[in-house]
């Protein structure tokens, strides 16, 4: 019968892949205990400093929309500018 081929295969396959599963498994980058582990004090945000960083942000990106609608605008002229000379 055909077909033996590719299914031994596929077993070959299974076979590798669950091998590489368990040597994963041992090699975890974050084993080991975090009890000794203190943990950093940050201070509190005044409504001040909240309000502050909101315009910031407000304002940068607004920058950066401009920056990009500007690349647009001139990416579609230059665009436009060159199917017209063809």
């Amino acid at each position: 019968m055909g077909g033996e081929g590719s299914m031994l295969a596929a077993i070959n396959s299974l076979k590798n892949n669950r091998s590489l599963l368990s040597k994963r498994k041992e090699r975890s980058a974050l084993g080991g205990s975090y009890s000794n582990v203190k943990l950093a004090k940050f201070p509190k945000a005044t409504p001040e400093q909240l309000k502050e960083i909101r315009n910031r942000t407000i304002k940068e990106n607004r920058k950066t929309r401009t920056k990009i609608m500007l690349c647009f605008v001139l990416f579609l002229v230059l665009t436009s500018i060159f199917l017209y000379l063809i």
